[in-house]
This record gives C-alpha cells, structure tokens and sequence, in this order.
C-alpha cells in the first residue's frame, strides 16, 4: 500500500525523487489511463483505446503498452526523449489530495538518492522539477472531465465497438487481448452529416481519428514484445551456452 503524505517544504526539504529510474514497479503497466489532451502525443506511439474500470464499469481511455498484465515494453526507453510519456506515468510517485500536492513516501523512486530531483529549493520554494510535476496535474485534473465528455458522446451515438489483437509471438504463443474497445468506423460513418459536423466543430471528430490511426501501433508494439523475447534468448543462450 502506498504511504501518501502531503508535501510540506519543511519536512520533505531534503526528499529527492529519480524522476527517470529505469525498471520500477510502478512503471510495470501495460494499459494505462489518459487524458484526451494527450491523444496527439499518443497515437505516434501506442494504441489509444477504451477499458472499463474493473469496479464501477465505467469507461475510461488508456494507452496500451504492452500485451500481458505488468508488461511495459517501452521500460527500456525511460532515457529517449523524443518518445512520450503518458501523464500518469509523468506524475508518479506524485498525487493529489483536494487542493494539494502528495507523494507516496514508500515508492523506491523517493528517498535522500544523490542522483535524485530536488523537491525545494535551500529557501523552500518548489524546485523547477517541483514546478514541472504541477504542471503535470494541471493537465491531467482538467483533462479527466473532458476525457469523460467524449466518451459519454462516444456511447450517446454508440459508436463504441470491442476489438480484439490477436498476436502470434516468436516463443510460440499467441496472446489475444480481452476487454478493450475503439471508435466503430461503420457507425461514424452511418451517422447524419450534422452530427458529424457537429463532432468536427467541437473537436471530438479528430480525437476519434487518432484512436483509430493509432491502431496501427499495435504491430508495433508486437514487434517490440518479439524483440524483447529475442533479447531474453540471447541472455540465456549466452548464460548456459
């Protein structure tokens, strides 16, 4: 369980934090929840699609990372710059609690670590990564509204359909993701020309064109999980060789 605490630039002066550590738990995720804000950033990327929470069955928009529970293939990648991380990967080990900033105290990434970011300056004030961590909230916290906005549009006009990836993998097995949904091409195009202008107007229409372009890196993403397995293969062919 984590251990949230609200920042106070007194007892956490000297806290740092490894914003970019490689390889941490809470990285290990293979769909992850976004903001359709993100949705331009995304699609160069990861597939962009729809889940429901496990709880209330509510849908939520995420970007697959990879194919089995707990795999980010992109885990590798935490030092190049030019691919995007979703804000939920961004903002950990940080939290909000109404109208401030938290931390979980208990995630590896906090601690006294010498190559750690600095949460305060030596008078207090937030440091620039601080600062560069609440403008991350900024996004998410108003982008969760919007996010369920659309999505309410989506299943007004029903144009939600499950999809399935059915991937054959170099070690034999073929893995078949369950549970995820995208935009239903044929209905958006039974729809009467002025509620698609009207989706073109308020800029849903283009959201739900970068869903569906971003389908296309789910190929990708298989090549990625194929080259991972590759990598493994060699490890171990060279341990044992």
């Amino acid at each position: 369980m984590p251990n949230i605490a609200i920042l106070n630039s007194q007892t956490h002066r000297d806290l740092r934090v490894r914003a970019r550590a490689p390889d941490q738990p809470e990285d290990r995720l293979n769909f992850v929840p976004v903001v359709v804000g993100e949705f331009p950033h995304l699609a160069a990327h990861y597939p962009i699609l729809l889940s429901k929470d496990a709880d209330t069955g509510a849908f939520y928009a995420g970007a697959m990372l990879g194919f089995e529970a707990g795999e980010n293939l992109f885990i590798d990648e935490s030092g190049n710059r030019d691919l995007y991380r979703p804000l939920n990967l961004q903002r950990v080990p940080f939290f909000t609690s109404g109208e401030h900033l938290a931390i979980d105290l208990d995630s590896p990434r906090v601690g006294a670590h010498a190559d750690g970011q600095r949460l305060f300056d030596d008078d207090g004030q937030p440091s620039a990564y601080l600062q560069a961590v609440t403008g991350v909230f900024q996004q998410l916290v108003p982008g969760l509204e919007r996010t369920r906005g659309f999505i309410a549009q989506l299943l007004e006009l029903r144009l939600i359909e499950p999809v399935t990836f059915d991937m054959a993998f170099d070690d034999g097995r073929t893995i078949a993701t369950e549970g995820l949904y995208t935009p239903d091409q044929d209905a958006l195009r039974a729809l009467p020309d002025a509620t698609v202008v009207r989706l073109f107007r308020d800029g849903s229409l283009h959201l739900i064109s970068l869903m569906i372009a971003s389908l296309k890196q789910a190929p990708q993403l298989a090549r990625r999980k194929n080259e991972r397995l590759a990598r493994v293969a060699s490890a171990l062919a060279a341990a044992f060789g």
